[in-house]
Parts: C-alpha cells; sequence; structure tokens
C-alpha cells in the first residue's frame, strides 16, 4: 500500500503521529494510499523550516524569484500528462478535465513572473520641502493555504504561487482525499531551484488547521471549500491577528431570457453544470428561463442531452464526467436529490441508480434535472457540489435579477441574451461577484481577481491577480529628508505641507 507523507525543509518524510486517512479510487471505490494526518508538532515543524528559510527568500531579488517561477512553468508542463493522470486517479475528473485543473493554475504562476513589477512601489519626489515620499511592498513571512479536493493543482497554485514570488515562506495543507498532486508540486518547486523550507506541504486534517490558525509565526491564511468552514477559519485567523481570505460555498444560476439563443445556453448549461460531476465551486446549478415558453423550450431541449451524458471512468477520453470523489459524497448528493423529490420538486432526469459495468462499486452517479423548483426548497438553497441542475422558473426579468441577488451564496452567475441594453443592466445590478454575460463559468483569467460575495467570500481581497499581491505583502511608507533640508529648531505641531 503506498504511503504518502509529508514535504518538510526540501525533504518528503513519512507521517510521524500514526494518525492516516484512506485515499480511494473513485473508479472502483477501493483504497489505493495512506495518507498522513500531521500532529501540531509536524505542522510545527514545517512553520519553522519556512521562518528559518523566509529572510533570506526575501532577501532574494524580485527578479530572480521570477527565474523559480519561469524554471518551475518549464518542468511542470514537461510532466503535464502524468500529472493530470495522478490528480484523475485520486479526484475521478476526466483527464482532459485533469489538464484544464493543472493549466489553470499553471496561469496564476505565468501572472507571478511579473513579480519586478508587481511589487514595484511608488516615489514622490519633493512631496514637501527636501521632503521625498515613497512607498515599498514587503513580504509577510509565513503564510499558509488550506485547499479543497475539487481542484488538486489549480487552487494550491493560486495561493502559493503569488506568496512565494512575494518573497514568502508557504505552508500549504491540501485535502486529504487527493494529496499527491500538491506533493509532486513541492518537488518540482524544488527542482526549479525554490530553496529548501520555502514550500512545505503537511497533509492533514483539523488539528493540523488549527495549528495553522493559531500559530503566531502564521502571518496570512487563504483558504477554498465549504462556506461553514470558511467562517470558521475567517473568525479564528482574524481572532489571533492574521491576514485572513477565505472563499466557502456557491450557488450558481443562469439566466436564460426569452431572446437567448437556445441551443447555445443548453450547450453551456450542460458543460456548466455536469462537468466534474458537478464538484466545481462555480458549476451552474440553477438555470432561471424567464418567462414560461422559454422555460418549456429550454426543459424540453435540456431532458435528452441529460439522458445521453457518457459517464465514465477518469481514464476513458470519451467520457462527460467520471466518479465522484468518495463514497460519502455520493450519498450526500443522492440524499440532497431524495429530499428534492420529498419537497415536491419535479425530477425529470434521474440519475441516481446509475451503475457502470465493470464499476459498479465506483462512485458514479448519473445526470439529474429537476424542474419546478422553488427558493424555499433545500435543494435550491444548499450548495449540492453534484451533477444536478434545478431549473427556477422566473416569471419575469426582475425575478430574475432579484433571484441571484437575494440567495445566501454569490459566487458567480451568467445571463444569456442577445440584447445589450438587458446585459448591461444585469451585471451592474445583480448583487453576485462574478458575472458571465453568454459565458456560463465565468472565472476571470489569472491577471484579474477570482472572489464571490455574501456567504461565498469572507474578507476583503480575493484570489489571484492584483488582490493576490497586495494580500501577500504589507506597504511600507517612508517620508525621508536629509540634514541641508532641515531647519533648526524643534516643530510642535503635526507636520503638513501647507
Amino acid at each position: 500500500m503506498r504511503e504518502i507523507g509529508h514535504f518538510i525543509g526540501g525533504k518528503t518524510v513519512k507521517g510521524a503521529s500514526g494518525r492516516q486517512a484512506d485515499v480511494f479510487d473513485p473508479n472502483t471505490g477501493e483504497v489505493q494510499a495512506k495518507v498522513a494526518l500531521a500532529s501540531r508538532s509536524e505542522v510545527e515543524a514545517a512553520i519553522a523550516n519556512a521562518e528559518a528559510a523566509q529572510l533570506a527568500w526575501a532577501a532574494t531579488n524580485p527578479q530572480r524569484r521570477a527565474r523559480v517561477m519561469f524554471k518551475f512553468l518549464e518542468l511542470i508542463q514537461k510532466e503535464m500528462d502524468p500529472l493530470a493522470k495522478l490528480l484523475s486517479s485520486e479526484h475521478g475528473k476526466v483527464l482532459s478535465d485533469a489538464r484544464g485543473d493543472i493549466q489553470r493554475g499553471l496561469e496564476v504562476a505565468e501572472f507571478a513572473c511579473g513579480i519586478p513589477h508587481l511589487m514595484k512601489g511608488e516615489y514622490t519626489e519633493a512631496a514637501g520641502p527636501g521632503i521625498d515620499l515613497y512607498s515599498m511592498r514587503q513580504p509577510l513571512g509565513v503564510v499558509a493555504g488550506i485547499t479543497p479536493f475539487n481542484f488538486p493543482a489549480m487552487i494550491p497554485l493560486w495561493k502559493c504561487a503569488p506568496a512565494i514570488a512575494c518573497g514568502n515562506a508557504f505552508i500549504l495543507k491540501p485535502s486529504e482525499r487527493d494529496p499527491s498532486v500538491p506533493m509532486r508540486i513541492a518537488e518540482l518547486f524544488l527542482e526549479a531551484g525554490l530553496p529548501p523550507g520555502i514550500l512545505n506541504v503537511v497533509n492533514g486534517d483539523k488539528e493540523a488547521v488549527d495549528t495553522l490558525l493559531k500559530d503566531a509565526r502564521v502571518r496570512a491564511i487563504g483558504f477554498v471549500g465549504s462556506s461553514a468552514i470558511a467562517e470558521y477559519i475567517y473568525a479564528t485567523g482574524c481572532a489571533h491577528g492574521k491576514r485572513v481570505q477565505c472563499f466557502g460555498g456557491a450557488k450558481n444560476h443562469m439566466i436564460v431570457m426569452p431572446d437567448a439563443d437556445m441551443d447555445q445556453a443548453v450547450d453551456a448549461l450542460i458543460g456548466a453544470g455536469y462537468g466534474s460531476a458537478g464538484e466545481r465551486c462555480m458549476a451552474i446549478s440553477v438555470a432561471v428561463p424567464v418567462g414560461e415558453k422559454t422555460a418549456d423550450t429550454l426543459v424540453k431541449k435540456l431532458i435528452p442531452r441529460v439522458e445521453g451524458l457518457k459517464i465514465g471512468t477518469s481514464t476513458d477520453p470519451q467520457a462527460d464526467y467520471g466518479p465522484m470523489v468518495t463514497r460519502d459524497l455520493l450519498n450526500k448528493v443522492r440524499g440532497y436529490i431524495d429530499t428534492g423529490v420529498k419537497e415536491g420538486a419535479k425530477l425529470v432526469v434521474d440519475g441516481r441508480d446509475f451503475k457502470l459495468q465493470g464499476y459498479e462499486n465506483g462512485n458514479f452517479i448519473g445526470g439529474c434535472l429537476f424542474d419546478n423548483v422553488k427558493p424555499d426548497m433545500t435543494i435550491y438553497k444548499e450548495e449540492i457540489f453534484g451533477p444536478v441542475l434545478s431549473v427556477v422558473r422566473a416569471k419575469d426579468y426582475e425575478e430574475a435579477v432579484r433571484l441571484p441577488s437575494d440567495h445566501d451564496y454569490g459566487n458567480g452567475v451568467s445571463i444569456f441574451t442577445r440584447d445589450g441594453d438587458t446585459a448591461r443592466d444585469f451585471t451592474n445590478r445583480v448583487n453576485v461577484g462574478m458575472v458571465g454575460v453568454n459565458f456560463a463559468i465565468p472565472v476571470p483569467l489569472s491577471y484579474y481577481t477570482f472572489g464571490g460575495w455574501k456567504r461565498s467570500g469572507f474578507g476583503d481581497l480575493n484570489q489571484h491577480g492584483p488582490d493576490s499581491i497586495r494580500f501577500y505583502t504589507r506597504t511600507k511608507t517612508v517620508t525621508s529628508r536629509w540634514p541641508s533640508g532641515i531647519k533648526e529648531g524643534a516643530e510642535f505641531s503635526i507636520p503638513t505641507m501647507k
């Protein structure tokens, strides 16, 4: 049985706590590896290694730090296919999706290669008589990231690449469900020239998380996961004086206007709703057709497409999506579907009993489609995180704007329409953090920031883009005057530019 430990101080080390978790093969349901769960002392050892290495790394000029990032990109591109297979084997997403997971992470590392420019401060000569004023950005020190199972390459890279480029040392606590790719990322960074101790990976559970939250040497923490845990990490981290950004759950709506290209809208809903078995925080899980005619047409077109989804193993190149990551999550999704039926939603496509021949013990479920879902139903209010699409019929445009705006979550939303005025009004008014126009999954590119509103995001700075540099640095401002410009005598009033 393969055993997965930790990556501390530039070395792979065995777990010492005596506690382990199972890493499953989602295709078969069998245990394929054991991952160590770090004790408090193991996490503290990683923090100590990071703290010892960080000052020298921060003193390394930004251009040289960028060269490490460039080399890392070169190495990971060469290893794209093995990494995708490794990711797929633990998560269950199909290989094309696994490559996309890695690629979206690499795009943030590419952005971080611009760190010599991104960390530049400001300078004002002669701000006052003989006075120069300037600011500089400096790293925080040791920072940490707690990342989810659904993007085991992308989100660790969203966190660690900007942090490391800024001159910080980073502690990564990935999901224990699919830990192998984060471990390999750390090895590749070391091979690219990153000093030992600058990127450490500790696998673990709540004990590891709480140690990171409470240790004073960790200056900032980023998290992606459920909203309940996001709120806990945000509150606990802030209570211990840390800078914290946390991103939680989602209930992403797609508004379909009567003038929309209906075939385009259906294609978008199928890909965004069922890709990766719905295990995405940016998955579209609610379709909102405006008007009964639009709704009838949309549902009629959706039914055969959902029924025709090709579900296969993660290595099947013809599969639209693969198995869910664990049996527990599969059962949770089935429970939500049962609840939807009990609460009166119309289950027009039922994939609960899907079995893949030869893989009957795998974590597979067919696509499900609900119609006539109401805002007071559990399947509308809560994040399902599975291949389940709910149709909520809106009587008019105003109701369609209110639905995502009033929902507890505010991660992403899309509108499909041919009318520019409608699209412009919608993007301006909707109370959601990321908006797509005729674009189903509005994940911004790496040089913009990613982040949701309401219970989808805690903290005032987002992931990647300029916000990531702001989050992982602090600004120091210097007011400078040399003796030749100083008048004799004490000044007792506050300095001004009058």
